[in-house]
């Protein structure tokens, strides 16, 4: 039974038990953290700029912070400006490679972009917080810190934390650089103790050690109560981390990942993950989820029904409403023999998503189809090429062809400059048409065979 408490005068759910009944909670410092959140509390969570947008792994800790903020809890985005530059080492068996300070503001401004689209748009009256650790280190003194901060510390307490213990015992070790971020990520906490009432720290449950030394380093300097929750980490059923594909890192930022790529990428979800990521990575009802979960149980059930259901969800929450319907429009009418018709733009975002190949405009025009399929590579001769036309295998622009002698011509043209050609409902290559520069700039002979 989930408990109903009072938040400006509106009755609401306790998002302790929230995050709870999604298995949304590995670990507390405190049972006491469930009454605290029967009134409006800050909590953080901390996001390191190592690269300059955040994945889809990242997701779990944007997912808490949005939670909170939906039951009237004002949640803080903290960016790593200053712990960027050491890289946390938890988690990790080697140590990361140092950044320049040109690279971390690029970073920080990309993944507080990322940050913002997600949590400023969710339906609260609540506002959350951004802001970045760099504003209150970077007039710290190594000496003032040495003395503010790392007496309060214990050597044998740290060098006990799982993040620091199994890199002692590996054989590269451990830097003294790495080994002091635990005590930045505690100051952390504890300045937003301070100057926000920040009580609650949010992390995966690699990040136990550093919210403890955080808690901690409160209680010993202010008497204050702080307070730690962990979350699982994000892994697949088999066993690799999520929001990884064969390309990379699933980016939120549509410029480097389009909402077409973010929604496949989820569409392909295997069963045994689907309902894990319902309840982790969606605001969808648990009652809902429950529903999929017995349909996939059944024998009339239609395959992938509950991983469109999960892009979709998943889709909106990172690049809205609109973002959802671009990746819906170019699914369909990028399906070969699809009735939808395709357009410059379409084609650009599938371009992302797809092998391409560029040649001049004399070049392909009255070229066979059969030479097109053979020097793109997406037949490995021209006989087979023949076959498979003659047996309706090939679409151009989800066209069918299958006239083996037929050729391009420029009413294939998409905006007189780009070509879908697709082998089967999976292989497909967009054609560029090269412009005057690239012409000037490309030396190979690229002519194509009669």
């Amino acid at each position: 039974m989930l408990a109903v408490i009072n938040i400006n005068g509106v009755a609401v759910k306790n998002v302790i038990d929230i995050l709870k009944e999604r298995s949304f909670i590995e670990a507390m410092t405190s049972d006491e953290l469930h009454s605290l959140a029967n009134n409006p509390m800050k909590v953080y969570c901390g996001f390191d700029p190592s690269g300059d947008s955040l994945h889809l792994g990242n997701m779990v800790p944007i997912m808490g912070l949005a939670w909170f903020l939906r039951y009237g809890h004002t949640p803080v985005a903290l960016i790593g400006g200053a712990t960027g530059m050491i890289g946390d080492p938890s988690g990790k068996s080697s140590e990361r490679q140092l950044l320049d300070e040109e690279t971390i503001r690029r970073n920080s401004a990309g993944i507080s972009e990322d940050l913002k689209k997600i949590l400023t748009k969710q339906n609260s009256s609540v506002k959350p917080l951004f802001v970045n650790n760099y504003d209150w280190f970077k007039e710290f003194s190594f000496i003032d810190f040495l003395r503010d901060v790392g007496k309060y510390f214990r050597v044998g307490q740290m060098i006990a934390k799982d993040s620091v213990k199994s890199r002692l015992q590996s054989e590269e070790g451990m830097s003294f650089t790495e080994f002091s971020y635990q005590l930045l990520q505690g100051y952390d906490f504890y300045h937003l103790s301070k100057e926000y009432n920040v009580a609650l720290q949010m992390g995966g449950s690699d990040q136990w050690g550093n919210i403890t030394a955080g808690t901690e380093f409160i209680r010993k300097t202010s008497g204050k109560a702080a307070y730690g929750l962990t979350f699982p980490l994000l892994i697949k059923s088999d066993g690799q981390k999520f929001g990884k594909s064969e390309k990379g890192a699933i980016w939120l930022s549509k410029d480097k990942v389009s909402p077409y790529e973010f929604y496949q990428y989820l569409v392909r979800t295997n069963d045994a993950d689907v309902i894990k990521l319902m309840r982790l990575l969606t605001f969808m009802d648990m009652d809902e989820v429950r529903h999929y979960e017995s349909m996939m149980q059944k024998s009339d059930y239609v395959a992938n029904t509950a991983q469109k259901k999960l892009a979709e969800e998943i889709t909106k929450i990172v690049h809205g409403d609109e973002g959802f319907d671009v990746a819906i429009k170019v699914t369909k009418t990028a399906a070969p023999g699809s009735s939808g018709t395709l357009d410059a733009e379409t084609l650009e975002t599938l371009g992302k998503d797809m092998p391409s190949y560029a040649i001049s405009l004399d070049e392909l025009i009255s070229a066979p189809v059969v030479d097109v399929l053979v020097r793109t590579g997406l037949q490995s001769s021209k006989g087979e090429a023949k076959k498979l036309l003659r047996n309706g295998g090939v679409y151009i622009n989800n066209d069918k062809i299958s006239d083996e002698k037929a050729l391009i011509d420029e009413s294939h043209l998409i905006d007189s400059r780009l070509l879908l050609i697709a082998v089967g409902k999976k292989n497909k290559m967009l054609i560029r048409i090269l412009d005057k520069k690239d012409l000037l700039e490309n030396k190979q002979d690229t002519k194509m065979s009669p």
